[in-house]
This record gives structure tokens, C-alpha cells and sequence, in this order.
């Protein structure tokens, strides 16, 4: 018999666990047997003390065992998936999913809500009027065959201990540690039942690692422990040093996506990185043989039309209109109040302080401060102005989209102290900062 205040002895006194000490433990937390207060000692245990490759793989295989596990016989392509780890303006899964699919892949995106100063991707999407980010399982199930895609919400059969842990983790000053980051996401991608999976590890000042030698160690620890629990993947290690995109807010991130899909012309910085990232996926899954014949594909998905069709599609079977190619413009929230910043000086954007935009965008409406707050989709800031750029005195910096002129100039104050204005450019930073396989 396991006692879960022996199992958490053990890692205090950083005894190896064995994968049937974690399982019961596990087993505990869904049904009750494990207290919060023993989950929160087990955290911060393991936070301190760390887990070795064996223990991390085991826990996150309890973790994908504690629920359902999604199951795609039949599909006549891959199932795979990329998952972020966060940042403003990064709307690439709205893209990303779409580009996939329309090159032979099968995406059974599992996405989340904004979290602190990040976005969610599905906040973006319930901007689109009707869309339903939680599907009974059938519906999910359908838009993954019909459509090639489908970007849903976590439902309560997945992983359920995660969803137990997180939220003893969330209170206790453990959400850092690098093992249970790395349980909590891999669980969740292992019971959406993928055999390929894509990283997306942020680094810079708006990513929750914001120095090179922490995004490194968890992009390590997902790659290892993913192809351990046999999940073949690999992982990107990016920049977040400004906003991914040229918008911050949900419905605005939505209309760039769609931009993107319809005409292939989007920001620079999210271009390279979307396509990166669906090119890696298209080579670890065997549907690209190299990375030009992978590029090829990708771009030859926006130049047709197939990618945006398939957007239009997923959007439809999960309840919205048929037709959001055409009617975007006028279906997607608009704020009531637009209100460009102008630069104060002259000279080179030398910083953005890309977590307070975020959060900017939060004061905004754009994102919860508590679990219950309702969002304003409409909300958010269009950037004119990338890290780099030259700038004249009164030339737009941004648009703030606000409900009313009181937060849009409260906005544009914040702004005005977050992006930093110098004599002299910085110097560039490459959007792809390393790969790891």
C-alpha cells in the first residue's frame, strides 16, 4: 500500500519515485484520496528537488491515465499538434491548424484561455459569433475527419489531474517548476491522442521564461520526456521580446489571421514563425521530406485558398458561419472608441515591454483578471511601430480599440512608458532563437 505522505518523503528526500508510486498518487488526487494540502507539498517538493527523466515520464503518464484518451483510427494522415507556451499577440494556432491540415495532417488542437498578461486562443475564437469551443466529443470528432482541424477547449474527461493540480500549484508558488510544466502540458497532448507534437517555448520579456538558459532547460525537458512517453517531438525556441503580431486584443488577432489565410501577407515576425513551426511539423511527421519541399507545401496551402477553406470549414462545423471569409469584417466585435499614440520624440524603438502591453490589453477588457470576468472581444492595440524601427515625433506608435475614451487614454499612457524610444536601433534579434530535436 502507497501513503501519499511517504510518496512526498520521497521526493523531499529525493528518493527516486518508481511509475507505481506516482500512478496511485495520481489515482489519489482524481478521487479524492490525496488532499490539496498533500498536492501542494508534493509540488513544492518536487519543485525543490526536481524529477529525473524516469520520474517526469512516469508522472505524466499517470496524469494522461487519469482521464479519457482520445483514440483517431481511420484518419488517413498523421495526428499531430504544436503547442506555445504563451505570449501577446501570438494567434499562430489560427493559422498554423488551418496550414496543416490542408497538407495531409490531422490537428486535434486541445488550446487554452488567456492566462496573466497572455492571450487565449480561445478567447480569440469565441469572438466569432456561434463558435463553440466546447463540442460534445462526436462533434470534435467530426470536425477532425471532415475538416483536418479542430481548435477546442480542454473538457473535463482529459487529464482531469492536471486540472487539480494546476490549480494547487496556481496558489502555493509552484507553477515554475520546470517537471510539473512540463507533466501538465504533455499529459494533456497525450490523452488528445497525437503522435507528433511541435514546442513552441517563448524567451524574452513578455514570455513567463524570460532568459535563454530557462526556456532552454524546458524545452530540453518537454523534448526528452515527450519521446520518452513516446511522442515523438521536437521543439522552437523564439523570441518574445516585442508582440508576435501587428494586433493584441481577440477580435483583432482573429481579422489578422484570416488576413493571413485569404492573401499570404502577414506581419514579418509571426509569417516566419507560423510557417516555421507547421514546416517542422510536416518533417517530424513524414508529410515533408526537407524543409524547402515543406516550405513549398505550406505556401502553395495559401497561394490556393485550401488553408482558409479549411478555416472556414472547422469555424462552420463548430457553429459559426458558413461564410467567415466574406462577412468578417462586419461579423467580428468592433470597439466603440479608436485612439492612435503618437511618438513623442524622434528616434529608434530600443524596448518593448511586451508582458505590460499585455496587460495593457487585459485593463482594456481584452483579458480576466479574475476567473469569472466576461471579456470584450473588440478590445485591444494595433502596433504600427516594431522593436527597431525608426520613428518620426507624432507618428502613430499604435491604436489603442478601447469601450470608451477614458480606458483607450489610459492605454495610451501605458504605452507610451512601455515602448522605449533611443538614439540608436538595437541590435536585431533572430525570431527563431534555436531548434531543438
Amino acid at each position: 500500500m502507497f501513503l501519499p505522505q511517504e510518496i512526498i518523503r520521497k521526493k523531499r528526500d529525493s528518493v527516486p519515485l518508481t511509475r507505481a508510486e506516482l500512478s496511485h498518487f495520481i489515482g489519489g488526487v482524481v478521487d479524492g484520496a490525496v488532499s490539496e494540502g498533500q498536492i501542494a507539498a508534493f509540488a513544492m517538493a518536487t519543485l525543490l528537488k526536481g524529477m529525473s527523466i524516469d520520474e517526469c515520464v512516469s508522472l505524466t503518464l499517470a496524469m494522461r491515465d487519469s482521464g479519457e484518451i482520445l483514440g483517431w483510427i481511420g484518419l488517413p494522415g498523421p495526428v499531430l499538434d504544436k503547442h506555445s507556451t504563451g505570449g501577446v499577440g501570438d494567434h499562430v494556432s489560427l493559422v498554423l491548424g488551418p496550414l496543416v491540415a490542408a497538407c495531409g495532417g490531422f490537428v486535434p488542437m486541445i488550446s487554452g484561455r488567456g492566462l496573466g498578461h497572455t492571450g487565449g486562443t480561445l478567447d480569440k475564437l469565441e469572438s466569432i459569433p456561434g463558435y463553440n469551443t466546447t463540442p460534445d466529443a462526436e462533434t470534435f470528432r467530426r470536425t477532425v475527419r471532415d475538416c483536418g482541424v479542430a481548435i477546442i477547449g480542454q473538457t473535463t474527461s482529459l487529464a482531469p489531474a492536471d486540472k487539480k493540480i494546476y490549480a494547487v500549484r496556481d496558489i502555493t508558488a509552484t507553477v515554475e517548476s520546470i517537471d510539473l510544466i512540463t507533466a501538465s502540458i504533455l499529459s494533456k497532448k497525450l490523452a488528445a491522442g497525437l503522435d507528433f507534437l511541435v514546442m513552441d517555448v517563448k524567451c524574452g520579456n513578455g514570455a513567463f521564461m524570460n532568459n535563454l538558459n530557462d526556456a532552454q532547460a524546458l524545452a530540453r525537458r518537454i523534448v526528452e520526456v515527450a519521446n520518452g512517453a513516446g511522442m515523438r517531438t521536437s521543439a522552437l525556441i523564439t523570441d518574445k521580446n516585442q508582440p508576435l503580431a501587428s494586433s493584441a486584443g481577440n477580435a483583432l488577432e482573429v481579422r489578422e489571421a484570416i488576413e493571413f489565410l485569404k492573401t499570404g501577407r502577414a506581419n514579418p515576425r509571426l509569417r516566419e514563425i507560423a510557417l516555421t513551426l507547421s514546416a517542422r511539423m510536416l518533417l517530424l511527421s513524414g508529410l515533408a521530406s526537407d524543409m524547402p519541399s515543406a516550405m513549398e507545401k505550406l505556401e502553395s496551402a495559401l497561394s490556393s485558398g485550401r488553408a482558409a477553406e479549411i478555416f472556414q470549414k472547422m469555424v462552420h462545423h463548430l457553429g459559426g458561419p458558413s461564410n467567415i471569409l466574406e462577412t468578417y469584417q462586419s461579423l467580428l466585435p468592433i470597439a466603440q472608441t479608436h485612439l492612435d499614440v503618437p511618438s513623442p520624440e524622434e528616434g529608434f524603438i530600443t524596448r518593448m515591454d511586451t508582458r505590460d502591453l499585455g496587460l495593457a490589453v487585459v485593463a482594456l477588457g481584452g483579458g480576466r483578471t479574475r476567473v469569472e470576468d466576461q471579456i470584450n472581444h473588440s478590445v485591444g492595440i494595433v502596433f504600427h511601430a516594431a522593436l527597431g524601427t525608426a520613428v518620426t515625433k507624432n507618428q502613430p506608435l499604435a491604436t489603442i480599440h478601447a469601450a470608451d475614451r477614458s480606458s483607450a487614454e489610459a492605454a495610451a499612457q501605458a504605452l507610451l512608458r512601455h515602448i522605449h524610444i533611443g538614439d540608436t536601433a538595437p541590435l536585431a534579434t533572430p525570431n527563431i532563437l534555436e531548434t531543438m530535436e
